[in-house]
Order: C-alpha cells, then sequence, then structure tokens
C-alpha cells in the first residue's frame, strides 16, 4: 500500500525551496533575488527551532518507549534535505555575486581589497567595531552551550604556534552595526564588505598582546536553539510574569542546528561539536564562508529602479474614500480589503476614529501580532483614555511574538484597558475587532473579521483579506466569540461564522460531505481553497474520499501540504499549486459550490489540527453577493497564475505551471492589482 501523506516537515522544506527559486529566477529583479536568500535563512531557522526540535523531541520520547526507527529515519531525511538546499544556496549565492558584479556591485573580503581599501577598514573598525568587540576565551570553564545566542553569527578563532593553541569566539554585532559596510571606491564600483570580514582585517587589534601566536585562523558558526518553552507557571505570579519567566528558558535551551563555514578544519568542528554537546541526531551543517543569510533581508537599494521591484499603486477604496465615517460606510455595504493593494490605514483609521467618535460606547479586539509602533495600540489606549470600554485579548503565546506581546498588555493595562489572556489550553489566532456604537435609539455593532494580523508592517507585505461589516447576522456572533473568550464555559451557536474549536471542524467536514453527496447522485461538484497549509490528517482523508466519488477539488497551498494529489486511485481528481511571489500569500478561503449555491468563506484558520482544535480561530461566510464574486474572480486568477505557480504533487519536485502555447501569461499578484483598479473604478462610476 502507498504512503497517503506527505510528512508534514518535507513539504515544508519543499516550500522553502520555491523560495530560494525565487532568488534563482533571472525575471525577478536582482536585488530582490538578493533579498529572497534573506527571506529562505529566516525561514529555515525558524524551522529549525520549531519543527525539527519538536521531531527530535519525538525522537527521545520514541527512543525512551523503544519504538524510534521511524522518527529517526524521517529526522535523517530532513537533514539530508536541508543539505541539499544548503548546496542550493551556495550556488544561487555564487551566481548572483556574478551578476551583483556585472551592475558594479562588489562585495569583497579581507584578500581581495587594495591597500587603501584596507587601512580604509582597518581605521573603520578601530573607531566603529572595536568597541563592541567583546572575545570569549574558550577554557575547561567556558559553558558555550550557555553562552552562544540563537541565530547570532560568532567567529571561531584559533590562535596558535608551535607549542600551543587557544580558542575564542567573537560575536558578529549586527544588532550594534550593519552587516554590509560601504568600503570606498576608485572607481565607479559600489564596494561592500561583510562585518564578518571587517573584523577579520582588524583581528590583530583585538588578541594583540594577550598570547604568543604565529597563525590566526577565524571561521563562521551559528547555532540554533530549541525555541519550545514551559508555561507551567508558579499560581502566586500573574500570567504575564509567568510567560516573562518562561521566555528565559529560550535562552538556554539545547541546540538543534549548528551551522559552519565548510572549510573549517575538522578538529575545530570536532572541537565546537564537543563543546556545545552535539548528539548524533543534532543537525551539523556545512554551509557557506558566511552564515545569516536573512540578513539579506536588508540588502541595500542600490543600482537602477529595474534591480527592484517596481511600486504598485495603492488601491483606494470607493466607500471609505467617499464616507464621511468609517461608519457611514460600512452601514451603507459590506466592506472588503485586500492587503496590500489596499492600504491597512483604513483599519487604522477606522479604529482611531472609533477611539474618540462619542457614539461608541465600546471596543473588543484580538491582538495576535502587532507592530513594534503599533497605531492600532495607540488608539486602543487613547479610546480608553477617552471613557471607552475596552478589552483587547492578547495573545501572550503568539510564537516569537511574546515578548512584544507581555510589553503592549502592560502598556494597555496601565492605560486602563480591560486586558484579557484567553483560555490555558487555547492560542486565540482570530482575526476580530468588534466596535459597539448608539445611533439614536439603536445599538449598532461594526465588526472586522480578517485572515491577517492587525500589523501595519506585514500589511505591506502579506495578502490577505478584511471584511468590515454591519450585518447583525454576523455581528451578534463575533459578539459571541468574544463572549467565549471571556466566559469559555458558554456554548454560542454559529450560523455565519467557522469558530475552532467549537465547530469549524465538523462544519468543514460536513460542506465536504456535501459535495460528496452531489457528486454521487451525479451532479456537479467542486471545492476550491486556498489556505498556507494542508496537513490534517482527517482533512487530507475526507478530500481523499470527495476525490474518489469524482468532486473536482483545487487547492493553492502556499507552505506545507501533506496531500498527494493526482495519484490514480486515490486523488486523480486533486490538483494543488503553490504561488510564492513578491508578497506573502496568507489568506485563507474555502468555496463549496453546494448545487450551485455557492458558499464562501474566508478564515484565519489553516488546515492543520492545531488550526482547528487547539485555537481559537474564525471564518465568516461571505454575505454580501457582489463581495463574495470579487474573491471568487482573485480565486480564479489565482488558480490561473502561470508565472508563479508551482505544481504541489505526491513528488513534490516544485515544477512551475506551464502556460499552453496560445495561453495568456498570468501573473496573479500583478493581475489582482489591475482588477482591484478596475473593480473601485466602476463602483466611483456607479456612486
Amino acid at each position: 500500500m502507498i504512503d497517503k501523506f506527505v510528512p508534514k516537515e518535507l513539504s515544508w522544506l519543499s516550500f522553502n525551496g520555491r523560495v530560494l527559486q525565487e532568488a534563482a529566477d533571472p525575471s525577478v529583479p536582482l536585488i530582490e533575488r538578493v533579498r529572497f536568500l534573506g527571506i529562505y535563512s529566516s525561514n529555515l531557522d525558524e524551522f529549525f527551532k520549531v519543527r525539527v526540535a519538536e521531531l527530535k523531541r519525538q525522537v527521545i520520547i520514541n527512543n525512551a518507549q523503544g519504538e524510534n526507527e521511524a522518527a529517526v529515519n524521517l529526522l535523517r531525511q530532513v537533514q539530508n534535505e536541508a543539505n541539499k538546499y544548503q548546496r542550493t544556496l551556495n550556488s544561487i549565492y555564487s551566481d548572483l555575486l556574478e551578476e551583483l558584479s556585472k551592475h558594479n556591485i562588489l562585495m569583497r573580503d579581507q584578500d581581495s581589497i587594495t591597500q587603501d581599501q584596507k587601512d580604509w577598514v582597518s581605521s573603520y573598525f578601530k573607531h566603529h567595531v572595536l568597541k563592541h568587540i567583546n572575545p570569549v576565551i574558550i577554557d575547561a570553564e567556558t559553558d558555550l552551550v550557555s553562552f552562544l545566542k540563537d541565530e547570532f553569527t560568532y567567529l571561531l578563532v584559533k590562535l596558535s604556534n608551535s607549542t600551543s593553541e587557544y580558542h575564542a569566539l567573537i560575536e558578529i554585532p549586527t544588532d550594534k552595526i550593519p552587516r554590509f559596510i560601504r568600503m570606498p571606491s576608485e572607481d565607479n564600483s559600489v564596494v561592500f564588505m561583510f562585518l564578518d570580514d571587517v573584523i577579520r582585517v582588524g583581528m590583530e587589534m583585538i588578541f594583540r598582546g594577550l598570547y604568543e601566536y604565529d597563525n590566526i585562523e577565524a571561521y563562521s558558526i551559528k547555532m540554533n536553539r530549541d525555541a519550545e518553552y514551559d508555561l507551567l507557571g508558579n499560581i502566586d505570579r500573574s500570567v504575564l510574569e509567568n510567560m516573562s519567566e518562561a521566555l528565559k528558558q529560550r535562552l538556554n535551551a539545547m541546540p538543534v542546528r549548528f551551522s559552519y563555514d565548510a572549510a573549517m578544519p575538522e578538529d575545530m568542528v570536532r572541537f565546537m561539536a564537543g563543546e556545545l554537546k552535539m548528539s548524533a541526531i543534532d543537525s551539523m551543517m556545512p554551509g557557506n564562508r558566511y552564515h545569516n543569510f536573512k540578513d539579506f533581508l536588508s540588502f541595500p537599494s542600490i543600482g537602477s529602479d529595474d534591480m527592484e521591484n517596481p511600486s504598485l499603486s495603492e488601491v483606494k477604496s470607493i466607500q471609505f474614500e467617499t464616507a464621511i465615517t468609517p461608519f457611514e460606510a460600512i452601514a451603507k455595504k459590506d466592506v472588503l480589503l485586500y492587503y496590500p493593494y489596499y492600504s491597512f490605514d483604513y483599519f487604522t483609521e477606522f479604529l482611531r476614529y472609533a477611539s474618540y467618535d462619542p457614539k461608541v460606547s465600546s471596543i473588543k479586539i484580538n491582538i495576535y501580532r502587532v507592530a513594534s509602533n503599533s497605531r492600532v495600540i495607540n488608539s486602543l489606549m487613547h479610546a480608553a483614555n477617552n471613557g471607552k470600554s475596552v478589552t483587547v485579548v492578547v495573545e501572550l503565546k503568539a510564537r516569537f511574538d511574546e515578548a512584544n506581546n507581555v510589553k503592549w498588555a502592560s502598556f494597555l493595562t496601565q492605560a486602563g484597558v480591560k486586558v484579557l489572556f484567553g483560555l490555558p489550553t487555547l492560542k486565540i489566532h482570530s482575526k476580530l475587532c468588534l466596535v459597539t456604537r448608539h445611533e439614536g435609539d439603536k445599538i449598532i455593532h461594526y465588526a472586522h473579521i480578517g485572515t491577517g494580523n492587525f500589523n501595519e508592517k506585514t500589511a505591506k507585505i502579506y495578502t490577505d483579506f478584511a471584511l468590515f461589516t454591519a450585518n447583525e447576522k454576523v455581528t451578534s456572533e463575533v459578539n459571541d466569540v468574544f463572549r467565549f473568550i471571556e466566559y469559555p464555559y458558554t456554548r454560542p451557536v454559529f450560523n455565519n461564522l467557522l469558530v475552532s474549536p467549537l465547530n469549524a471542524r465538523e462544519k468543514i467536514t460536513s460542506m465536504i460531505d456535501r459535495e460528496i453527496k452531489f457528486a454521487k447522485e451525479g451532479k456537479k461538484a467542486a471545492i476550491n481553497f486556498k489556505v498556507n497549509a494542508l496537513v490534517d490528517i482527517d482533512l487530507i482523508e475526507k478530500l481523499y474520499e470527495a476525490s474518489q466519488a469524482g468532486v473536482k477539488i483545487r487547492g493553492i497551498v502556499r507552505g506545507m501540504c501533506s496531500i498527494k494529489a493526482g495519484v490514480p486511485g486515490l486523488s486523480e481528481n486533486i490538483y494543488i499549486t503553490s504561488i510564492v511571489d513578491r508578497f506573502l500569500e496568507h489568506p485563507r478561503v474555502m468555496l463549496f459550490n453546494n448545487g450551485g449555491n455557492e458558499e464562501l468563506y474566508i478564515s484565519s484558520a489553516d488546515w492543520m489540527r492545531r488550526n482547528l482544535d487547539l485555537r481559537i480561530e474564525v471564518g465568516t461566510k461571505i454575505l454580501d453577493p457582489d463581495l463574495k464574486e470579487r474573491i471568487k474572480a482573485i480565486l480564479i486568477l489565482q488558480q490561473k497564475d502561470n508565472r508563479k505557480a508551482r505544481i504541489v504533487d505526491a513528488d513534490q519536485v516544485n515544477n512551475y505551471v506551464q502556460a499552453g502555447p496560445n495561453e495568456k501569461q498570468i501573473r496573479s499578484q500583478i493581475e489582482i492589482h489591475d482588477y482591484l483598479v478596475r473593480v473601485e473604478n466602476e463602483m466611483a462610476i456607479d456612486i
């Protein structure tokens, strides 16, 4: 019997491979290709800290139970695939350096600069870098497991003479100084040197007078730690205090990956493996001369304009633009935004206006990830100062944003905001906001239901839907969600919302069953969906059942996808693609044919067990027929993408979708922008 599922970890690596394809794609502007190396590297760091760490823990647990072979084999596969992609990255990086040089953008190391440039670098090091260098001399008492910071790059230095050798670690202070140092040039070239190499040039200034040595060797290394932490706190402490204490565990968590310069001598590799107590199941990854390619995310904007993505004009929401207040616009008709084509300012203005509108009595909102300088938070605090009843549900367990959310929770509490932390066993991942307004003798609720976070920064680079509605059928149920969060013993009934873990799995399953029924009756049956991850085994089994019944299933899955699509006898009616382009695809959409009476939902939930059973997630049925058609049109454009879409099949090889000989080239992220401009222009004519 064939294995019906792709392991989610291998599927994730395949997704990150699609990111790496963008770095290799000559049709992508050159500087953007360089930055895709940063996206790939940043993704991989998180993958090791979360998913590989989880797999490692499973290996340890299984080993204690005497059942270890499958988990160890999967871990080895993951490590081998990751190493394969590392070799691909190295090759792409070499090609990109060559392409940059053709545009007079040069990356130099200490062996490829002129004497004048070396003198300049030495002076720069002495006056700007040296003060941030605090080497650690490694001896028998040094605990490198505790000392090394997660994700930072270090230089491992060996100082030696004929009789002695010493080892030291130097942290690359990229939190203080840019990674890319621009040097003076004798011609019109733009010349950069890695901060790593600037430190190599100044190595003598660091160690002179300390030891007698004839030779200095320095190689870059990096370590990733397990990102898990224990939240079993002291009952005498507040939730904030327990979370703050739990986050400290990450500082001393065990390593899960050790990356090092492939040119580093074997004796130094063994030395570091011993110092870090790396076990046989840990990942030792030889790589490039440089680590932390994630710094390429901020590679400078240089060169001609065609080396970066051209900016897209901002789509104006005619409904918001022509209304006196945001509430007037929403009261007339539901409003749909699609970021980043529309500005996130429409939401922040909605919240800002609510913060001082005398008719507004209360604001309720979920906070999962917000920007570092958040206008959303500022408006909520101003609303509390203006006497509004403000309730903010802060998810303290938003991975890697925990510290920020602890800080915001403290600020909000001090401002008089009612801060809730939700349920101990359920992360709150929904994207809800509810404003209550007194209009004459009526109380009107205005709701926001979205697929993405209330984050000004990510709204510029993530695609996401945001629905604004005053439809009582929906807003009353949004209010019930907030009531459930505060009083979880209640069990509200939802007819228009999909709420995990209360009814989402059951409702999605029943809608798939309904399509199966139509197919068996010989009627048209179809499911179209778009998610970031599809790894829930029960849902995959149900989709296999639907495929075998004749339901046509078309999916777009950005990341992990454990389904094996297009397998005869199992899933021949399932076709999955994935789009990786200039914006991060983030919305979740479900469209069920329902015998011709189509039902369409947007949601915050991916098709994973954690999102359906272990988190509070919210999706909403789109009731406005015009908005339903708009989302369908966007989904169809994405299904037709033959420029940036890859086929996700059982082999996970990331073949591009190819346009036919007479077929129009469609790059959906650009086509969608043009479509939305046309929609808004047509609405402007009708007003």
